[in-house]
């Protein structure tokens, strides 16, 4: 059984291990868009305090995890989205190797749609590294529509596509 819920101090080690577990697959397949020190114990921890990081749990563990948030990085601008539209981002998306295919990405993705909606906004966007073949696939078959690629300032040298998709008006 999949559930979705927000992430609590308790789930930082489970949280870890799936970066842990993940980092050294992304390297392999060319995606340097996360490393050994980032995302980290102390980004997690203040997406938790910040209430905005979300676990999803796959038969009573934690497979997988998303900071949900409205921060818009500065260099989106490069993207074709309007940044004056207040949106849910999608950032630090992971499922642990051994869930993947199971849901658990999509689950996370209409989460983040599920608290849009609370929040009143009609617009969820993410990026991600031009290497992960996996979530290219992914968003377009979820309704989001391509929207650029960019650079971000603090990842000098890698590229980023970003995507966003528009949700029924939430009024």
């Amino acid at each position: 059984m999949l559930t979705i819920r927000r992430a609590t101090a308790a789930d930082l080690p489970s949280i870890l291990t799936i970066v842990r577990a993940v980092v050294p697959l992304m390297h392999a397949a060319g995606n340097f868009q996360w490393e050994t020190t980032y995302p980290n114990e102390e980004v997690f921890t203040d997406d938790i305090a910040r209430r905005q990081l979300w676990v999803a749990e796959l038969d009573g563990r934690v497979a997988g995890m998303a900071a949900l948030t409205t921060d818009q990085e500065p260099d989106y601008v490069q993207a074709d989205w309007d940044l004056s539209v207040p949106a849910i981002i999608t950032h630090r998306l992971a499922v642990d190797p051994s869930a993947q295919g199971r849901g658990v990405a999509i689950a996370l993705l209409q989460q983040a749609e599920q608290v849009a909606v609370e929040q009143g906004l009609s617009m969820v966007r993410v990026d991600t590294n031009s290497e992960n073949k996996a979530t290219q696939q992914l968003f377009p078959k979820l309704g989001y529509r391509f929207a650029g690629e960019i650079t971000l300032h603090y990842r000098p040298g890698l590229r980023f596509f970003c995507y966003e998709k528009r949700l029924l008006d939430p009024r």
